[in-house]
């Protein structure tokens, strides 16, 4: 039986990109294809099997232990990224501002669909979705380089809309435009998930 269940709920991808070095810079290149590989996206800082442990997983692991990398990609939601602007006064947020690897449209509530669910494309490449992104302060210093005076309402603005972090299943080409399908874990909501988190 599988335990992954195709939806009727797919979106379009409407951004691409890759971040070549973010001790450099967060903000990311415009893509109009990449091709996904076990290690994500070809030149992306955040590319690799395994990665260091950093903040994410501060309870976990001390800092700089090595740890599969599940942080291959950042995937952003456009409907969201027009939320958060609305929420901050601006007119539109540019997915570069916020290193974004890849945006699709067309998913709602995309920022919290469930953790382990994939996103399939009609070349068969396959994204496994770990968890909810968290915002922090450095898109924010990328957006007041270009909007300066709304840098430092992104934060709370993006709260609960900041996408989420995948790593790359199934390797395959993606492009602009390319249709993408959501499958989600077939298992019920755990029912100490609330207890869990006090």
């Amino acid at each position: 039986m599988p335990a992954l269940k195709p939806t009727s709920f797919s979106g379009r991808i409407v951004w691409l990109g890759r971040v070549a070095d973010s001790a450099k810079t967060l903000r990311a290149e415009a893509l109009e294809r990449a091709e996904l590989t076990f290690e994500g996206i070809a030149g992306e800082c955040h590319g690799g099997l395994t990665r260091p442990a950093c903040v994410r997983t501060s309870a976990q692991y001390p800092k700089g232990t090595q740890i599969r990398n599940v942080r291959q990609l950042s995937v952003l939601s456009a409907e969201e990224l027009s939320a958060i602007a609305k929420k901050m006064g601006l007119d539109s947020i540019r997915a570069e501002w916020l290193g974004a690897s890849m945006v699709i449209e067309g998913i709602p509530d995309f920022s919290h669909i469930p953790p382990s669910s994939r996103l399939q494309a009609a070349s068969g490449a396959s994204i496994a979705i770990d968890m909810e992104n968290r915002p922090c302060v450095f898109p924010g210093r990328e957006i007041e380089k270009d909007a300066a005076g709304f840098g430092a309402k992104f934060k709370p603005a993006a709260q609960g809309r900041r996408g989420v972090t995948a790593w790359v299943e199934r390797e395959g080409p993606v492009a602009i435009g390319d249709t993408v399908t959501l499958h989600i874990p077939d298992q019920p909501i755990w029912q100490h998930l609330g207890d869990a988190r006090t």
